[in-house]
């Protein structure tokens, strides 16, 4: 080959060596900003996926549950003179408070028990019906729990306090209550409590300890029933006004 045409071509191929050369850093440039624009891309999509919240599935509830406690009569020595004639009361909250205690306690603590109740209202200036109320502020301020006045439950609203393991003091017309209960004197007194403890949907029953009668543990009493007996002591203040008396019972809380 002529030295000339080695000259060009030496200088042919320096130029396009140059030239690449030149050019490497606008080619490795460009692949960044791709490359990056890419994973900006990418971290974008990644922060508009937000996991949504799910509500989650209600448990149902059981067709059959059952607290296990004490029966607590309101004559623990089947005396019905005064004050055990009228204590309904207070036998249906030593049920609760001996169970969250797991107590099992004798006949003559449950006398006991009973009178030193009976006592604090007295100091309160209760009478010997009291109503839901009160009783909520005996709860509170002799046995020390919380407590929640439920108004106008359903047999639903009843079933969700048990399976939480709360015990429900009910206030109720013991006349109507004497239509499934032949234990109950005189047709069933007209102001009542006892204490829902269960329920079985086969029978479509409530089980309670009924504090009223020396049979009334686990005793059981129709869904439609039980909720129409529900009545408050009377604002008047007069038993045979049972009806007019507010549909509510009591929740203690430990």
């Amino acid at each position: 080959m002529p030295v000339t045409k080695k000259i060009i071509f030496f200088t042919i191929l320096l130029a396009v060596l140059y030239s690449g050369y030149r050019l490497l850093p606008l080619f490795y440039r460009s692949n960044i900003e791709i490359i990056t624009e890419k994973q900006d891309d990418l971290k974008n999509i990644t922060n508009t996926i937000i996991p949504q919240a799910t509500n989650p599935i209600p448990s149902a509830t059981p067709d059959y549950y059952l607290i296990k406690t004490a029966f607590i009569p309101q004559a623990p020595e089947k005396n019905w003179d005064q004050p055990w004639q009228d204590s309904c009361e207070e036998a249906a909250l030593l049920t609760v408070d001996y169970y969250y205690k797991n107590l099992h306690p004798d006949v003559s603590t449950i006398k006991q028990d009973i009178l030193n109740m009976i006592t604090f209202e007295t100091s309160q200036s209760m009478t010997h019906d009291i109503n839901l109320s009160q009783m909520s502020l005996v709860a509170n301020d002799y046995l020390s729990y919380n407590s929640e006045i439920l108004v106008d439950p359903t047999i639903q609203d009843l079933k969700d306090q048990i399976v939480k393991d709360y015990p429900i003091v009910v206030p109720a017309n013991g006349k109507i209550l004497y239509q499934e209960n032949k234990y109950f004197k005189n047709g069933g007194p007209y102001y009542h409590n006892l204490v829902i403890l269960g329920f079985d949907d086969s029978k479509q029953q409530f089980i309670v300890h009924d504090v009223g009668t020396q049979f009334g543990a686990y005793f059981h009493y129709s869904y439609d029933l039980l909720i129409e007996s529900i009545h408050d002591f009377p604002s008047s203040g007069v038993k045979e006004d049972i009806n007019s008396g507010i549909k509510q019972v009591l929740i203690l809380i430990k």
